[in-house]
């Protein structure tokens, strides 16, 4: 089989990948969020780099233990082995952004409260089920 030059070759690269992506993505995500919720201004993104870190680390977690797992169980039933590069990656792509979405709604929202509670589950399952109905 093609080996892929375009992807990570080994761990460490893996690793490089990984931390590059979830950096870019929580440090323009969270504050988003949050100037959307409280207004944009310096001091807003401030307090959000306190939220940073610790978001962090949780992206790099669910990536590696949820949305990774879940991604190689459900792609082999979408693609087959003759589909190319850009399929993969797009099926890909789809699918972790698509869990990770899902688990960072709840999980962001008791982060943002600053405890857990069953809320920010009925909210967002409320209002999927609006969507569909």
């Amino acid at each position: 089989m093609h080996k892929e030059e375009r992807l990570p070759q080994n761990a460490k690269e893996g690793i490089l990948f990984m931390l590059i992506i979830s950096l870019i993505s929580v440090n323009t995500i969270a504050p988003i969020i949050m100037g959307m919720e409280r207004g944009f201004s310096i001091e807003v993104y401030l307090d959000t780099l306190k939220i940073v870190p610790l978001m962090w680390g949780i992206v790099i977690i669910l990536v590696r233990f949820v949305a990774g797992p879940l991604e190689g169980k459900i792609l082999p039933k979408f693609i087959e082995k003759t589909d190319g590069f850009n399929a993969r990656i797009l099926m890909n792509t789809f699918f972790n952004v698509t869990v990770l979405s899902i688990i960072l709604t709840i999980v962001g929202s008791w982060v943002g409260a600053r405890e857990i509670s069953i809320e920010p589950i009925q909210i967002s399952f409320s209002a999927g089920l609006g969507i569909l109905g």
